[in-house]
């Protein structure tokens, strides 16, 4: 390899990450707006949480086996491994002719995308500086911005040209490219050793997360279920997160705490401002598209300094998300959320750098990889559960005292956290 392909080697890592992001941002628009679609063709209206379910606890099992896959098959196999799960479960959920058959193709597209991620972020961990990590965050969020704004009209248009099965296919070409990209820097790559975790404690995850998504409105099971992913969590995130450890797991730490507060009363912000703020469905779709909107935009143009002010940027959400709960008008609702979204915007970089990268721990880039998604998504499946619990039992308002609360809590773990030199 020349110095040129040598000096290359990182931006084409970086976009490869980049390209997957919006190929994640894609897929999840499709999949959401060909929902309703998908259930009467395939007469699971009543089974709507069996269709959504499958990609979710697909990418819990691939958090639980990912180190394992990555140790045994190295990188070359696993890539194999991934696309091959990929394409193959994508292909089934097409063709499918029942919820089951769909859903197992979706488990399959999660599994492998789990896999995919963890590969991806520990890469990036490996071969990028924290400068360049901070913009390639910056622009992954930025990734979602195009397909949240024409996403589901383009979607809804080819699923009349060429129906939903066709549609279904719309990320592979840009999939394939993300993974082009990769394939050309890491190829070649030994795997990396890693302490194994109990396979049974880590497969706690997605059996608590499939109690949660597939008990519907019954709270009971939902509770366990999140009870029980919480321990598995526990697992597979470094010794000293739950306690805040200074340094990673510190920062750990407050990327769960943030998962659970944003995105807990991201999952409800519609029921609240139709239900309590009396406001019509377009626009409380206007505020709960606010914050995705500020986020994205504020992590790019602020990517030379929002690296150093995760515990502002969270301060910042948790005022938000205050503000949401106190009540008003929907000129109040949209500041408030917009606010939330630049404060995340601000904090979401430089907190993610900070929870990947080793510090004293010792952690290789496979073991930070699994734990920031565990940490993330765990936390998100956990603020969901919460905020449906609350406001089945007549505690919406309550609710969002309790994810500002929350974000508070992830400020102040994130003054724990030590700035990556």
């Amino acid at each position: 390899m020349t110095d040129r392909e040598l000096a290359r080697r990182p931006h084409v890592l970086a976009v490869g990450i980049i390209a997957l992001e919006f190929a994640a941002a894609v897929t999840s628009f499709v999949a959401a707006t060909l929902l309703p679609v998908i259930a009467a063709d395939l007469d699971a209206r009543d089974r709507l949480g069996l269709l959504i379910a499958g990609s979710t606890l697909g990418l819990f099992v691939a958090l639980a086996l990912a180190s394992r896959v990555l140790r045994r098959l190295g990188a070359r196999g696993t890539l194999v491994v991934g696309m091959l799960a990929y394409l193959g479960g994508l292909a089934l959920a097409a063709t499918a002719g029942n919820a089951w058959t769909f859903a197992i193709g979706q488990f399959a597209n999660g599994l492998a995308g789990g896999l995919l991620a963890v590969f991806g972020i520990s890469s990036a961990i490996r071969h990028l500086d924290e400068r360049m990590r901070v913009r390639v965050v910056a622009a992954s969020s930025a990734m979602w911005l195009v397909p949240a704004l024409v996403g589901p009209a383009a979607t809804l248009g080819l699923a009349h040209l060429a129906g939903w099965r066709w549609t279904l296919l719309l990320p592979v070409p840009f999939v394939l490219f993300g993974r082009l990209l990769i394939v050309r820097t890491v190829r070649d790559e030994p795997p990396e050793p890693a302490a194994a975790h109990p396979l049974g404690r880590t497969l706690l995850i997605p059996l608590g997360a499939a109690a949660v998504v597939l008990s519907a409105d019954w709270w009971p099971p939902a509770i366990a279920g999140a009870l029980v992913a919480l321990a598995g969590m526990i697992t597979l995130l470094p010794r000293g997160t739950v306690r805040l450890r200074r340094g990673t797991p510190a920062a750990l730490g407050a990327m769960v705490l943030f998962a659970v507060g944003y995105f807990g009363a991201d999952g409800l912000i519609t029921v609240l401002l139709t239900a309590g703020y009396g406001v019509s469905l377009g626009q409380a779709a206007i505020v709960l598209s606010a914050a995705p909107l500020a986020w994205a935009v504020t992590s790019l143009l602020a990517t030379r300094f929002a690296r150093h002010f995760p515990a502002a940027g969270l301060g910042m959400t948790a005022l938000g998300t205050s503000a949401l709960a106190l009540g008003g008008s929907f000129a109040v609702a949209l500041v408030a959320w917009t606010v939330a979204g630049i404060g995340v915007g601000l904090a979401y970089p430089g907190l993610y750098v900070r929870a990947t990268t080793a510090g004293e721990g010792g952690l290789t880039a496979t073991e930070l990889a699994t734990a920031v998604i565990t940490a993330e998504c765990t936390g998100q499946l956990l603020g969901r559960a919460a905020g449906g619990t609350l406001s089945s039992a007549g505690g919406l308002v309550a609710s969002y005292w309790l994810f500002a609360a929350v974000l508070t809590g992830a400020a102040i773990a994130a003054t724990r956290t030590k700035r990556p030199s």
